[in-house]
């Protein structure tokens, strides 16, 4: 009877354990989706500004056309990202390229002193810094879902239900140069 009930104890913990940690791991796993949605609102809200950007500094940058030419299909590379890893990439072409442009003002006064370039040029840069705080959140979110996944023994249950390791949002090669602006 002794017996009976220990066994009844145990495997009730085991369940009540099992239960938790399932749901500890979807919590981790949607919450990276969350921050993951939180980097696309701000990179979608940064794709809205580079057009009206591009069409300032053509007025005045007429023979920048390669630059702006580069910007834009960085931006359609973005768009036609499929997977969170291409997103990443072409986030990355993306933020190459838009340095350029914004060096490119620094040889044109009459476009710094363009109010509607000054003010595009704000939000560009208050979006980068929200992007910026964005994919820190997603990767500390990334770390915890990991570390979840591999820690012994939720990563039994992990492996049960196949929960996949997420991928951190990394700057790739492009975004590590030094940016060069040849006039």
């Amino acid at each position: 009877m002794i017996i009976g009930i220990i066994i009844g104890v145990i495997v009730l913990i085991v369940i009540i354990w099992a239960i938790s940690t399932y749901n500890s791991l979807v919590t981790l796993r949607n919450k990276t989706k969350d921050q993951w949605a939180q980097i696309d609102v701000q990179l979608k809200r940064r794709f809205d500004l580079i057009p009206n950007l591009v069409e300032t500094v053509k007025g005045y940058a007429k023979h920048e056309n390669e630059t702006l030419e580069k910007v834009i299909a960085a931006r359609n590379s973005f768009l036609d990202a499929k997977t969170p890893q291409e997103e990443m990439q072409a986030n990355g072409e993306l933020s190459s390229v838009l340095s350029r442009l914004l060096a490119i003002s620094e040889s044109y006064p009459d476009l710094k002193a363009n109010t509607n370039f000054t003010s595009l040029q704000t939000e560009l840069s208050q979006t980068e810094d929200k992007i910026s705080y964005a994919r820190q959140f997603y990767n500390d979110d990334v770390l915890k879902y990991n570390n979840k996944i591999e820690m012994f023994p939720s990563n039994i249950l992990a492996k049960m239900f196949g929960f996949k390791l997420g991928t951190y949002f990394e700057a790739n090669d492009k975004e590590k140069e030094n940016i060069q602006v040849k006039f």
